[in-house]
């Protein structure tokens, strides 16, 4: 089994859910007491918000660099950053890092390609959803991403920061999802394009079917881990 290396805490409420579901997963697939071979490096994630605020992504990539670096030193078999927005500075990472990457959006990307996805939604940070690092590699899978206007926007960055960041997660921001996701009757599908959403959006609240990254990032993951 190889080892895999996590640079979490961004925030900690979904780096959560990434030590779960991976071991869960590898467990179904091997049984017994079998668990992943996990180096998980958590970061303080006030600090990178803060320069995400302060649109400082140099100094930022340079925090995550180094977490990088030290689960390379470890001997990690390859990374996962256990966040979607952060992966607008894997370019700068990449740099510096010998070790692999498994890239969120190119997981999610051949997932849609998978299941004949042509055109999505793209629900996120206002980061992942206006700027053209993530759109990018979806379109080289040939998907075309719808994002919410800019009042619309604002809800949904709000929400992820304010509350589900925060372990807050509110029957009222839900259904605020709900009906943004529902007035876009165009899109054949919904990415929840930050690891925090779906602890607030499931497969079962929507008619349209959710692609969730976090899931989809860990089971790219584990396939990689167990070959």
């Amino acid at each position: 089994m190889k080892t895999i290396g996590i640079i979490g805490g961004m925030s900690f409420e979904s780096t959560l859910s990434y030590y779960q579901g991976i071991n869960e997963l590898v467990r179904k697939n091997l049984g017994g007491l079998n668990s992943a071979k996990i180096a998980l490096l958590s970061l303080n994630f006030e600090e990178i918000a803060k320069l995400q605020r302060e649109n400082k992504w140099q100094e930022s990539a340079e925090i995550l660099s180094k977490a990088a670096l030290s689960l390379e030193k470890i001997g990690v078999d390859f990374i996962l950053i256990a966040t979607n927005t952060m992966h607008k500075v894997l370019p700068i990472i990449t740099q510096q890092v010998k070790t692999p990457f498994i890239h969120i959006a190119e997981s999610l990307g051949e997932e849609l390609k998978n299941n004949n996805i042509k055109k999505a939604l793209l629900l996120g940070t206002k980061f992942t959803m206006s700027e053209s690092f993530y759109k990018d590699i979806l379109q080289n899978f040939k998907i075309e991403t719808i994002i919410p206007n800019n009042e619309e926007m604002e809800i949904v960055n709000s929400i992820i920061f304010d509350e589900l960041c925060q372990g807050k997660v509110l029957e009222d921001s839900k259904k605020k999802y709900l009906q943004i996701i529902e007035s876009y009757k165009e899109a054949e599908a919904v990415i929840l394009g930050c690891t925090e959403i779906g602890m607030l959006i499931q497969e079962q609240d929507c008619k349209i079917k959710l692609f969730d990254t976090t899931k989809i990032h860990i089971k790219k993951a584990v396939e990689l881990a167990l070959k």
